[in-house]
């Protein structure tokens, strides 16, 4: 028995298979849109949370969300200006973007959930740990970004240039179509500034949630050194690699579920 029936203000939808539930949520002003993967009714585990990175949106989610449901409810965002959720026509900073994933778990009832942000995601996701420490249990931050050492825009664009010569080419499907038609490039150019000011670093020994740190063996922009530096700093911090480059959560779902789960559930 499963939790997959539409609730008040979602909508079914299925793609390659695929069954979620979408809805919106505004925050001060600002839309977000999630997707429900509806879990078993005697979920092990969960709920899970799932947060994209620059330019892109919640579908890359999409095969590692399928295996995080069979354990437990997963949600995946689209932040405001992503995927299908609208633009807000102004700069939105890493601290609005986790304020408005704050206040979407408080609209939809998502008690205790496991946050996992990967790559700008995981800046958002410690930002939201910070900020909101009561309102998350476990912390799992995927590809985090960015490394001091490789703090500018050439230099991300030169590690964004060699991971996609390692990605699946379906996976640059879905980001290219990403970037250039539900995001869009002048969002996207706005966004960086508010990524590359961040500095990830200075708040990772305030994280008080236990926190996992992922990592791709072949990721150009993550890289092991920096993975595990962010480990260290981490008050409750564990590290782990999969196999694959950047986008992990696609190329190794079952894998990457697998060490999400194990952290959730782990006393």
């Amino acid at each position: 028995m499963t939790t997959g029936e539409a609730r008040d203000g979602e909508k079914s939808r299925t793609r390659r298979g695929i069954t979620w539930y979408g809805s919106r949520a505004e925050v001060d002003g600002l839309a977000l849109v999630a997707k429900r993967f509806a879990g078993p009714a005697d979920a092990a585990s969960g709920p899970f949370v799932l947060v994209h990175g620059i330019g892109v949106s919640s579908r890359y989610f999409h095969p590692m969300a399928q295996q995080l449901a069979k354990l437990g409810e997963t949600w995946a965002v689209d932040l405001p200006g992503y995927g299908a959720a609208p633009n807000p026509k102004r700069q939105v900073s890493i601290a609005e973007h986790a304020g408005v994933l704050a206040g979407f778990l408080r609209q939809a009832g998502i008690e205790k959930p496991t946050v996992v942000g990967h790559s700008m995601g995981s800046q958002v996701v410690s930002r939201f740990a910070v900020d909101f420490p009561h309102l998350s249990d476990r912390i799992v931050l995927m590809a985090p970004t960015v490394d001091p050492r490789h703090r500018t825009f050439g230099a991300q664009a030169l590690r964004l240039g060699v991971d996609v010569t390692r990605e699946w080419p379906i996976v640059n499907g879905i980001v290219f179509t990403d970037y250039m038609f539900r995001c869009g490039i002048p969002w996207f150019i706005r966004q960086l500034s508010p990524l590359l000011d961040d500095v990830i670093e200075e708040r990772l020994p305030r994280l008080s949630q236990p926190t996992l740190v992922l990592r791709g063996d072949r990721d150009p922009i993550v890289s092991r050194e920096w993975a595990e530096a962010v480990t260290a700093l981490l008050p409750h911090g564990e590290f782990a690699e999969v196999k694959g480059p950047h986008i992990v959560m696609y190329t190794d779902p079952v894998r990457t579920a697998e060490l999400i789960a194990g952290h959730a559930a782990r006393e």
